[in-house]
């Protein structure tokens, strides 16, 4: 539900810091070659993509058992944004001063999910 000052996902910090982080991948596969736009490139954007989308989903649940299980899905989202950044690098796709900061915004966006996670099953216990 919107009300005039916006939607309740857009007040949370770990969806501001998502769509930070998005950016960062954005810009880290702008560098990609062009044979893995369909590939790395592609499998790279959807799954940063979805660490946003689902906190935004999530937030518009009924209920915080509901919202809690779509930030676990978001954060099996950082997982394997991670694990693919993990390869780029590999294969020297991305630089090494990239690659630090995708994984450091990462780290902090996993300690924010958990934070919320457990904040909403806490909710649902009490």
């Amino acid at each position: 539900m919107s009300d005039k000052t916006g939607f309740r996902f857009e007040k949370l910090d770990v969806w501001q810091k998502a769509m930070e982080w998005v950016d960062g991948i954005y810009q880290a596969v702008s560098n990609f070659p062009d044979n893995e736009k369909f590939g790395l490139t592609s499998q790279l954007k959807r799954s940063s993509l979805s660490v946003a989308s689902n906190i935004a989903e999530g937030s518009g649940r009924k209920s915080n058992k509901d919202f809690a299980r779509f930030i676990e899905v978001s954060y099996g989202s950082l997982m394997e944004a991670v694990c693919q950044c993990m390869i780029a690098k590999r294969q020297k796709f991305m630089t090494e001063y990239d690659y630090q900061s995708i994984r450091t915004g990462a780290i902090e966006l996993s300690k924010m999910l958990s934070g919320l996670r457990s904040h909403l099953i806490r909710e649902v216990k009490d």
